[in-house]
């Protein structure tokens, strides 16, 4: 008999992988490190194997590869991000006559992408990715969210989606410390520092110094 489970949807990652695209594909010239062709070739790399894991949920194998593709699309994206905000401070120092406007629009830029990798990144490692959290499968937990002991008010088989670690990423970047979510282990303290390293780095830098020259 066909073991049935409820599929987590893939269209919010999916939208996220295109607008990490989308944003690295426009940011300035000077820090521009992907060719025009890039980013479609791996927006379909990428996304491909989270459509075929929605047409045949039951398959492990496309499971696999969506967690494999997934993950090398955060660290790929993620070394883009970072050299692109390398070479924005660099400019930032070296040419002290770069504009205001571009620096503010260069960190913002930079600070959603840190976001939405990080969150795709804690949603397929949290629990052992959304496919063993769909399954049941009892994996130790990365990350303690309230709604697990919020009791009667909320869902039984309540389960964290892309949704919910899209929220963590945005707070630990904006806050630089754990808020809704606490961290349990080692791996997961590590990512969360990772992510507020950049993002402190974008706003007290570069986008600090572009509100000053603004000013």
């Amino acid at each position: 008999m066909t073991e049935i489970y409820r599929v987590e949807s893939r269209w919010p990652p999916m939208l996220a992988v295109l607008a990490v695209l989308f944003v690295l594909e426009i940011l300035p010239v000077r820090i521009r490190l992907l060719p025009t062709w890039a980013p479609l070739v791996v927006a379909i790399a990428t996304v491909a194997p989270m459509m075929a894991v929605m047409m045949a949920p039951t398959s492990a194998s496309w499971a696999r590869i969506e967690r494999g593709v997934a993950l090398l699309f955060a660290v790929f994206a993620a070394t883009v991000a970072v050299a692109a905000l390398a070479m924005l401070v660099h400019a930032m120092v070296a040419r002290p006559e770069i504009r205001g406007l571009n620096l503010l629009t260069s960190s913002v830029a930079v600070w959603a992408v840190n976001i939405l990798l990080f969150s795709l990144v804690y949603w397929q490692v949290d629990r052992g990715g959304p496919t063993a959290r769909a399954r049941g499968v009892t994996v130790m937990p990365d990350w303690l969210f309230p709604h697990q002991g919020a009791g009667r008010d909320v869902p039984p088989d309540w389960r964290p989606s892309y949704v919910d670690y899209f929220f963590l990423g945005f707070a630990t970047a904006t806050a630089f410390s754990p808020t809704d979510a606490l961290p349990l282990t080692a791996r997961a303290k590590l990512l969360m520092v990772v992510e507020s390293t950049i993002s402190l780095v974008t706003i007290v830098m570069v986008a600090g110094r572009a509100v000053n020259i603004l000013r």
